[in-house]
């Protein structure tokens, strides 16, 4: 092996090892999935996988909560469509974290879900991320299947999202007020966006951003995008970056976002969510910090005090309150 680029790290961490060659080295932890099935986590949801698309092999794995009786069964439950995180090169909907985290989520929130499994970089380079994401969440307003045509409520369509799955959501939202979502059924409606821990960057560092992690960040995404148009300042990653659509055209009446006070990306988290706000856009913005916690916390430890208390932050948002 030559001593070129082949062996220059562009980005690492406990999950993977990128490459500026475009090469990855994922841990076996994060290669790691759990079957759907009926939850034995005293849930009592169930889940299973749908293919939503042969040619790319796009998935999704869909929840549904416990339905007590006839009559419950009469009531449309929320619908969220939900990303999973990895900076876009590892994870998976079956992931065992994903997974309990959205067993949870549908449990406490009373909803029905859609977990997408995207196609991952480098092997994969965004945009295809975002397409299959935007092919899921045309799938899952579209009443193909009957947990969702029997149960969900097209008119409360929420999109939710962790890390790289937040920023998805922030472009799912953006997409969708630009375009709106097609529907044989009934018009579908975004009702809010949840954004966890999204990641986003740009060309110039925020004051009081890590320039470590601000580098490397940049250089990751430019191996797993390389055809983005301004590197990172294409919107997709720099939502407030010269060009980019404006912000008051997110889908939803409500936007959540939600940081961790150790993680690297909060600054931007927050000041994307400052941005709607003061675009004029005519919804409701809100921001929630998790003290003295790092990235992605709350599925990493579900256990601890501060991710029950996210937990009930993020199910008192759906409920409307």
């Amino acid at each position: 092996m030559d001593s070129g680029s082949s062996t220059e790290i562009a980005f690492e961490c406990s999950s993977f090892r990128l490459y500026k060659d475009g090469r990855v080295e994922r841990s076996a932890q994060r290669l790691e999935t759990v079957p759907a099935g009926f939850d034995p986590d005293n849930t009592g949801v169930a889940s299973k996988d749908v293919v939503i698309d042969a040619a790319t092999g796009a998935t999704v794995r869909l929840y549904l909560p416990p339905v007590q009786d006839q009559e419950a069964a009469k009531t449309k439950l929320p619908i969220l469509v939900f990303f999973h995180g990895g900076y876009f090169i590892v994870g998976s909907a079956a992931e065992p974290m994903y997974h309990r985290y959205v067993n949870s989520l549908v449990a406490r929130a009373g909803a029905v879900a859609v977990s997408v499994q995207y196609r991952l970089a480098p092997e994969h380079p965004l945009p295809a991320a975002y397409d299959d994401s935007w092919a899921a969440l045309e799938w899952a307003v579209s009443g193909a299947d009957p947990w969702l045509a029997d149960h969900g409520d097209l008119g409360r369509v929420f999109l939710v999202g962790v890390s790289a799955g937040g920023n998805i959501v922030h472009n799912m939202a953006i997409d969708v007020g630009v375009s709106g979502l097609p529907s044989a059924v009934e018009p579908p409606r975004v009702e809010a966006v949840i954004q966890l821990h999204p990641s986003f960057s740009g060309e110039r560092r925020m004051e009081e951003e890590d320039e470590a992690f601000w580098r490397a960040n940049n250089d990751r995404w430019a191996i797993i995008f390389p055809s983005a148009r301004g590197g990172v300042e294409d919107p997709r990653i720099n939502p407030t970056a010269a060009g980019a659509p404006n912000l008051t055209k997110l889908a939803g009446q409500r936007l959540l976002v939600c940081t961790a006070s150790e993680d690297p990306r909060a600054l931007r988290a927050k000041a994307c969510c400052d941005a709607v706000r003061d675009s004029g856009w005519g919804g409701e913005a809100e921001w929630f910090e998790s003290e003295g916690e790092d990235h992605g916390f709350f599925v990493l430890r579900p256990g601890s005090s501060t991710a029950a208390a996210l937990m009930d932050r993020v199910v008192a948002f759906l409920a409307g309150h």
